[in-house]
């Protein structure tokens, strides 16, 4: 979560007056894929995940790149992405 957040920016935000943070997507049990953990990221910051502009699919690659590099695999199990 370092480099997401520290690295790259992607902290979460206030959404509709709600506090967000990735770990609010992420599941309590299940395979979580890097594309659905990078769609979470964005969310979490209040953006629009789906948008094909080409700095939504730069930050679509990069961050995939820094969720397998940390996580060793395209998919994980979400018990992985939760802490304590």
């Amino acid at each position: 979560m370092r480099e997401f957040c520290v690295g790259y920016g992607w902290c979460g935000a206030i959404v509709d007056g709600k506090d967000l943070h990735v770990t609010d997507f992420v599941p309590e049990s299940g395979i979580v894929t890097a594309d659905q953990f990078v769609c979470w990221l964005i969310k979490a910051d209040g953006l629009d995940p789906e948008e094909l502009s080409s700095q939504v699919k730069k930050w679509k690659k990069d961050l995939r790149a820094v969720f397998i590099k940390h996580m060793g695999s395209d998919a994980v199990d979400a018990a992985e992405l939760r802490w304590g």
